[in-house]
């Protein structure tokens, strides 16, 4: 089947969080211009989804749902047949989101006033995890060398070392850097935190998103202690179901997971809603397809920004993109504080994360959501370049 990924839809009044972010910044933004923000697609869904919640709708009673048998099995089967990632179905959480998963991980796992240790710049939602349960962000800040990112292993195993020290919440591919750590890389991280008894919580949501010539490892499968470690997936970056809430967090552990569902019921939280299950089994088991298609398609507009960029606007610098659909883009050399950046983008219709959203280190860079038409890309490239030149 030939997908679509050229044609555009406008989602200004769909509810889409992006686009009513850009018109709180610009009301009057113009028609066909995009957010390359926050990290959901601007590409048409795979027509397998919405062809199989069609059946399902034909065919199901929208009562109290629960996770079915054939959820739990399209799960544990896209793990084996894509990461080579053996698991069980009893070991699967589903819950409503990663992000409060990081969030119920740290309460279940830590106590107040315990060091968490993350690698920024990353994710913002990490350090929200870390604070709403008052503990202590310990910040293993990742190394930066012509535009290349690594893991600073001495600062981690002295951060590993400090009392108090309890947990890793871990970013696989690495948002917003764009990394795909390498196996002994995870090992490494592995070895230090299991020396020094530092739980590992790794958020690998963007893990099926991995461009040409790399390979993701999923965490337990490079070291020997996998069951020790939390993963947390989902189908909505892959496959553009963020609304379905839907996520499948992976606890080996009996002991781990009666914690973390001890928190899950404080909160009330239950089981996603049954169309979430539903598109997450669909998309596993009818839908690889379209993902390789997409990737096809990331990899291009990447490739096209990057040579744009490096061949007009050599002032900003381009970071590899390795995994994820997120481009991270240093502006540092516009000289601008990260008001102004923003002012100057906004100023020509460019709707970026900034970076500090990732944390303070990200001062003077952008998150370029590459998940769109590539027309759509071309254009805000060449905004981009204007941007740059009215500087």
């Amino acid at each position: 089947m030939k997908y679509d990924f050229t044609t555009l839809v406008d989602r200004s009044e769909q509810g889409s969080g992006k686009w009513s972010g850009m018109k709180r910044k610009n009301f009057n933004v113009g028609k066909g211009i995009v957010p390359f923000s926050t990290a959901d697609m601007e590409f048409k869904n795979a027509p397998e989804i919405a062809e199989g919640l069609k059946r399902y709708l034909d065919t199901h009673i929208l009562g109290y749902t629960g996770p079915t048998p054939a959820y739990y099995e399209a799960v544990c089967a896209w793990m084996k047949q894509r990461h080579a990632w053996d698991i069980q179905p009893d070991w699967i959480v589903p819950t409503q989101g990663v992000v409060p998963a990081l969030s119920w991980s740290v309460e279940a796992f830590c106590q107040p006033g315990d060091g968490v240790i993350v690698m920024p710049p990353v994710y913002g939602p990490f350090y929200g995890a870390i604070q709403n349960n008052s503990c202590e962000a310990r910040r293993c800040n990742l190394l930066c060398e012509n535009g290349v990112y690594s893991i600073d292993f001495d600062l981690l195993e002295t951060l590993a070392a400090e009392e108090h020290t309890t947990l890793l919440l871990f970013c696989s591919p690495h948002n917003p850097v764009g990394r795909v750590w390498t196996p002994e890389e995870l090992r490494r991280v592995g070895e230090i935190c299991h020396r020094h008894g530092v739980r590992i919580v790794t958020d690998e949501i963007h893990f099926d998103l991995i461009m040409p010539g790399h390979t993701q490892t999923v965490f337990p499968n490079a070291v020997d202690f996998g069951s020790e470690i939390i993963v947390c997936t989902a189908p909505s970056k892959t496959f553009n179901l963020a609304a379905m809430a839907t996520s499948n967090i992976i606890i080996p552990t009996e002991a781990d997971r009666d914690a973390f569902r001890a928190v899950m019921r404080k909160y009330r939280a239950g089981n996603p809603a049954a169309l979430g299950l539903e598109a997450c089994r669909i998309a596993y088991t009818e839908c690889a397809p379209w993902l390789d298609a997409c990737i096809e398609a990331i990899w291009e507009n990447y490739q096209t920004a990057k040579a744009f960029i490096e061949a007009r606007i050599p002032q900003i610098g381009v970071a590899p993109l390795e995994g994820t659909y997120l481009m991270w883009l240093d502006c540092t050399a516009l000289g601008k504080t990260p008001e102004e950046l923003e002012a100057l983008m906004v100023a020509h219709d460019l709707y970026f994360n900034q970076g500090t959203f990732f944390g303070p280190e990200g001062a003077g860079f952008v998150r370029f959501n590459l998940a769109a038409p590539k027309q759509i890309i071309e254009a805000a490239l060449e905004r981009l370049e204007q941007a740059v030149r009215s500087v």
